[in-house]
């Protein structure tokens, strides 16, 4: 019989699951070596935190299970939040966390912690893995992890079990991808329930399409769709790619910069199809005027917005479906979806400080430096909203964030994922120097793990999101400022290459100089956030 731990190591190697991130302890000892033997890499993060926000990365990147160890006690409280990131962002993860022997967890207290209580609230799923159930529970875990919404699992792992004998040690991986298409219609009463015939009734249809058509690989039955028709399609920022920024039809991003502008054009549409938008993402309230249609492979249980039509099923297999199925004249000209993003580009540009190294010019000249198929990561914060409308990608999943959760600190622990598991993909990373702060130590992994992402520091000594607040309110910027710091030097002490810029000239000379590529490059950029505040 396998032991507990190599039946979790052989589902790992089942679901093509290559590494998992996280930090170890006694209960973990077992595991990691099973794990080791079935070729599986163990990534040490700097902390559980950040190894959760790398386990998450994982997932993006590859679309399977990513997933993250921890110890008991702390090791476990400190995962919490990378937990409560994949709930809230729809990212499959197994969280696995050791605890002491079963026969001392009830009377004992010494980092004991109820795995249970703490994670129920911020997972779909938790247990306790037994040697009985393992096979089965595993199974249920990674089931439970896929399905839709795709979410966090947590198990616990007691220290006396990861070494035991399993009685169930079968490893059969269940279904993750669906197969055939099953739709369902919803309809308000009194409604036209058929989705074509209301769009072919339609004079000013918008699509605004999220992370449910992401998932779904729906960009090619998308792209046709707003081809046949003639629509414009808006897209959420954690499904930027998922329509081709380059496209004609190609509108904007909700809810990132210039927002106003994003959402008067959606205002003057007649009909509005939600293709797999998921409403974690939306930041302010919204109450269509339009009728909307909601097309995902989950019935709109959230009711955020209302919907007089709900097709649920396959997101790609509903849109193909609509364009194979379109007969009419375009609704939109290309000239008119054009002159909305002028607009746009307008109001992105406003504030600009003259003879400053402005936030949009970062953004610009490093996309103007890296390849096209560059993957971007971005950190929340008020550089965020800016890379989240400017940065341009053609590719879906080219720009990886956390909108659900919204959690400081995740570029940098994706950027080294992306890179650890893309060698070959141009990464870079967007943070702010308030989200380095707290998980700069992951830049000596990047290190050990010699990859090599591009990693881009807006540096103003503030907590810029916040401070404009206080600042609207005519309060002092108090618990906002950050002491400044030399972050290029930071940065080479933990064996980076390093610039640290404070003008256009000098980005672009870091820009053009050779990068090694067995370590992370950090460009620390010194800007002046006036246009922020215009911005914002």
């Amino acid at each position: 019989m396998a032991t507990v731990s190599e039946v979790i190591a052989g589902y790992l190697g089942a679901a093509g699951i290559g590494h998992v991130f996280g930090y170890p302890g006694d209960p973990s000892v077992e595991v990691i070596e099973a794990m080791r033997k079935a070729g599986i890499r163990f990534v040490l993060g700097r902390r559980e935190g950040t190894a959760g926000l790398m386990a998450l990365a994982y997932a993006q990147v590859t679309g399977r299970p990513g997933v993250a160890l921890s110890t008991l006690g702390p090791g476990s409280s400190n995962m919490t939040n990378a937990v409560a990131t994949a709930l809230l962002d729809r990212v499959p993860l197994v969280a696995i966390s050791g605890q002491i022997e079963t026969r001392r967890e009830a009377v004992f207290t010494h980092q004991v912690l109820n795995h249970a209580q703490m994670f129920g609230p911020i997972s779909k799923w938790t247990a306790e893995l037994r040697a009985s159930a393992a096979g089965a529970t595993l199974r249920r875990a990674f089931r439970t992890a896929t399905a839709e919404r795709p979410g966090p699992v947590h198990l616990t792992t007691p220290a006396d079990v990861v070494g035991a004998e399993a009685g169930d040690d079968t490893i059969m991986l269940p279904p993750m991808r669906p197969v055939g298409v099953a739709t369902q219609v919803f309809a308000a009463p009194g409604v036209v329930a058929d989705p074509l015939k209301r769009l072919a009734a339609a004079r000013r249809p918008i699509i605004v399409a999220g992370i449910g058509a992401l998932r779904a690989g729906a960009t090619a039955p998308l792209v046709r769709l707003a081809e046949a028709a003639g629509v414009p399609v808006i897209v959420s920022p954690m499904a930027k790619g998922l329509m081709p920024e380059d496209h004609p039809y190609f509108a904007s991003v909700l809810d990132m910069a210039c927002n106003d502008v994003v959402w008067d054009f959606l205002k003057g549409a007649d009909l509005i199809l939600c293709a797999g938008f998921d409403a974690v993402e939306l930041i302010k309230n919204w109450t269509p005027k339009a009728p909307v249609i909601h097309i995902d492979g989950m019935a709109n249980i959230d009711q955020v917005y209302p919907a007089e039509v709900e097709v649920v099923g396959d997101v790609a297999a509903i849109l193909a479906a609509l364009a194979d199925g379109w007969q009419g004249e375009a609704r939109w000209r290309e000239a008119e979806v054009a002159a909305h993003r002028e607009t746009l580009s307008k109001a992105y540009y406003e504030g600009r400080v003259a003879g400053a190294l402005n936030p949009t010019d970062v953004i610009d000249q490093v996309r103007a430096a890296l390849p096209a198929n560059t993957r971007a990561t971005a950190d929340v914060g008020s550089h965020k909203l800016l890379v989240g409308q400017g940065w341009r990608t053609t590719l879906p999943g080219g720009v990886l964030m956390t909108n659900g959760l919204s959690s400081m600190g995740y570029a940098l622990p994706a950027a080294i994922t992306a890179a650890l598991v893309e060698p070959e993909r141009p990464c870079v990373c967007f943070s702010g120097d308030g989200g380095l702060a707290m998980v700069q130590s992951e830049l000596s992994l990047g290190t050990e793990l010699e990859v090599a992402p591009l990693v881009v520091v807006f540096c103003d000594d503030s907590l810029n999101r916040i401070e404009l607040k206080q600042m609207r309110r005519q309060y002092p910027a108090e618990g906002t400022r950050l002491m400044p710091i030399d972050v290029a030097r930071a940065a080479e002490s933990m064996g980076c290459h390093a610039h640290g810029v404070d003008s256009s000239a000098g980005l672009d000379r870091a820009l053009a100089a050779d990068r090694p590529t067995d370590r992370p490059t950090v460009i620390a950029a010194r800007i002046d956030p006036a246009q922020y505040a215009a911005q914002f």
